[in-house]
């Protein structure tokens, strides 16, 4: 018997509501990697370049699936937006700063942004300034694995995972087997009030 609980049967654990276990998760990277060899002819041209901390595990999983569907390996980056926020907390504790590591031309390149979770779009604007600081691609796309909603920027992914509509008081908390040792989302809800 299959131990995989379907999307609408989400299950409660101490941390929150699971909303996609390990095998949906894998399902859904792999339906983002069809979707991105289908959308671009030239894959030698084409550069996943992952958001620091899980955009970078998720970019790795994406292109091991692009070069296994198509045999075109495609080329990997990182980058860290820390100084490039516009919403840091003045008092708030040393932000970890990561490595930005982009290892090959950016122009002429489709660079396709992959990130865990889309919000405000403020990380992207960031991740955006970052990669354009580099260079010059040719083309810039996003990929996400869970679009939650409440925009405060116009930006919209190219590929999404999954859509999942929170409350501003919800966090949608995605864990990687590289970053965290399991795979799943959840869906944290706000403390109870008391009444």
């Amino acid at each position: 018997m299959s131990t995989h609980l379907p999307d609408r049967h989400a299950v409660k654990t101490l941390l929150g509501k699971v909303l996609l276990d390990a095998e949906g998760l894998e399902r859904t990277l792999s339906r983002i990697a069809h979707e991105i060899i289908e959308r671009n002819d030239d894959l030698g041209s084409l550069a996943l370049v992952g958001i620091h901390t899980r955009g970078v595990p998720i970019a790795e999983r994406l292109a091991a699936l692009i070069e296994e569907r198509s045999g075109e390996e495609v080329e990997l980056g990182a980058v860290d937006i820390t100084f490039h926020r516009d919403d840091a907390v003045a008092g708030r504790e040393q932000p970890v700063v990561h490595a930005t590591t982009l290892d090959f031309e950016l122009r002429g390149m489709t660079v396709i942004l992959v990130d865990d979770v889309l919000y405000t779009g403020r990380t992207i604007r960031a991740a955006i300034e970052t990669l354009f600081e580099r260079g010059r691609p040719a083309r810039v796309q996003l990929a996400v694995l869970v679009d939650r909603g409440h925009r405060e920027l116009p930006i919209r992914p190219d590929y999404i995972g999954k859509n999942l509509p929170t409350a501003r008081s919800e966090r949608i908390q995605v864990e990687l087997a590289e970053t965290d040792g399991a795979d799943r989302i959840l869906l944290v809800g706000a403390p109870e009030e008391k009444s």
